[in-house]
């Protein structure tokens, strides 16, 4: 009997395997690969934004017609020789494959380069405005060289020719300290060391065990542009643009030119050169000291010459010093014949008027003027004497009447009486009797001493109407108790 299909195994595909989203995104993933592999790829980089977060970058590389994803990871974007920028043209070697998440193929770059020697100007331009526009090249900022440097700062490669011709260059002209900050100057991380070892010359301090440059010099021997690379990246040319200290560039040929060339102070042709521009050579130096000194001194005698002609000029129409000094001569002698007339005259009128009033001088009238105050004095003497001692005895009978009162109202006086003076054990007087209590220790006070007693509290009946205050001391009778007395 002959079986007629079903409606549902005549379907097309009926038998195909089935598979999971996973499965199939997989499959397509390794036929994806398989395929194609490692590949190069030109285009323009779109929807760049600079590294993620995790350092991965992610961005689109496209023509006029299509556009494919690409991943750069963390590891490789740090090996770059060149990094990507918005708009760039480039030249991308990596893997194709899949990113099952979002059902997208990508490229996974693994080496980046710009598209040939057009696209490396185009991005040295857009670098160039966009240093300009920050004032990054004004010549208002740049700084001047230092005549003659103490110590000079080379930034290069220590292996290299350049730094040879340059001590060369530097012993010749002016031996002086030269200071090399030893870097790559062409290659991956260049850059980085260039600008580390501005920053790092820039650091020292001033009289620091390290001497800091008075100048620096950046200096590179010539090459292509993708040689001189790393002159035109950013870092270089930020650390240029930020050095306190005056900074030559003397990176490649006369011909060749970076960005850190408009950035510096000044841009040395070549390396040579910028040795030679930064001392002086000596023999010049000499030579033109001595110009100097021979200028000076011809300027001196000319100087000197003029003064001496003018004075000669001037000393003519001056007077004779005898004839300046005739009449206050004349004037000094007849004031000098007049004095001395006149000082005779006056010896004489002097001594007349001496001899006149010396008979008239007798020390008598000056004797008894001296025996008058004598006498006056020793009356003057004897009633003080007696002022003084009547004064001291006032005060010798006021003193005794005051001290005889302080006697009488002293207590002592009253304890001569037979009264007694009660104190407690901190030496207060106890002026009641309830305000003594049974046990107190007390101190009895009489005319001839003290002795120490232990109240018991007991009362004592007032005898002849006395006040219990006790200004007479109660009837008492004493008894050994502990070694002291008691009142009773």
């Amino acid at each position: 009997m002959n079986s007629t299909p079903s409606a549902s195994d005549a379907r097309p595909g009926a038998n195909a395997p089935e598979f999971t989203v996973s499965e199939l995104s997989g499959a397509i993933k390794r036929a994806l690969e398989d395929g194609f592999g490692y590949v190069r790829l030109r285009g323009e980089i779109s929807g760049y934004r600079g590294p993620h977060a995790s350092g991965h970058c992610y961005f689109a590389l496209k023509d006029d017609r299509a556009k494919i994803e690409a991943v750069i990871w963390k590891g490789t974007y740090g090996r770059l020789r060149f990094k990507p920028e918005e708009g760039m043209e480039v030249v991308a070697q990596g893997k194709i494959t899949t990113f099952p998440g979002s059902s997208k193929y990508q490229i996974v770059i693994e080496q980046l380069e710009p598209a040939g020697a057009g696209a490396l100007m185009a991005l040295l331009e857009e670098r160039k405005r966009k240093f300009a526009a920050e004032g990054l090249f004004d010549e208002a900022r740049k700084k001047p060289r230092p005549f003659l440097p103490k110590v000079v700062g080379i930034v290069t490669s220590p292996t290299g020719a350049v730094i040879r011709d340059m001590l060369h260059g530097f012993n010749e002209r002016f031996p002086t300290c030269v200071l090399l900050w030893p870097a790559r100057v062409q290659g991956e991380g260049s850059a980085a060391e260039v600008a580390a070892a501005i920053r790092g010359f820039n650091a020292l301090e001033a009289g620091g065990k390290i001497p800091r440059p008075d100048v620096l010099i950046v200096a590179r021997g010539g090459g292509s542009l993708e040689d001189l690379w790393s002159f035109n990246e950013e870092i270089v040319v930020r650390a240029a643009a930020e050095s306190r200290i005056p900074l030559i560039s003397a990176v490649g040929h006369e011909t060749d030119w970076t960005l850190i060339d408009l950035v510096a102070d000044a841009r040395a042709p070549t390396p040579t050169k910028a040795a030679e521009w930064v001392v002086p050579k000596y023999s010049e130096l000499i030579e033109t000291l001595e110009k100097f000194q021979m200028r000076k001194r011809t300027a001196v005698r000319r100087v000197l010459s003029d003064i001496r002609t003018h004075l000669k000029a001037s000393s003519r129409g001056l007077p004779k010093l005898q004839d300046l000094i005739a009449l206050p001569r004349q004037r000094f002698d007849a004031v000098d014949r007049r004095l001395s007339r006149a000082l005779l005259a006056n010896t004489r009128a002097h001594g007349t008027r001496l001899a006149r009033i010396s008979g008239r001088l007798s020390p008598a009238p000056i004797v008894q003027k001296h025996s008058r105050c004598r006498e006056r004095l020793d009356a003057l003497e004897r009633r003080a004497g007696q002022a003084l001692l009547n004064r001291v005895a006032v005060r010798r009978r006021d003193f005794d009447g005051k001290r005889a009162l302080l006697k009488s109202l002293g207590y002592q006086s009253v304890l001569s009486r037979g009264f007694a003076l009660v104190r407690d054990e901190t030496g207060v007087m106890v002026r009641q009797a309830r305000s003594v209590s049974a046990g107190a220790a007390l101190t009895v006070q009489f005319s001839d001493g003290r002795i120490g007693v232990v109240a018991d509290g007991k009362p004592i009946p007032d005898a002849g109407g006395a006040e219990q205050s006790g200004a007479k001391a109660p009837r008492q009778k004493n008894r050994t108790r502990g070694g002291q007395g008691s009142l009773f």
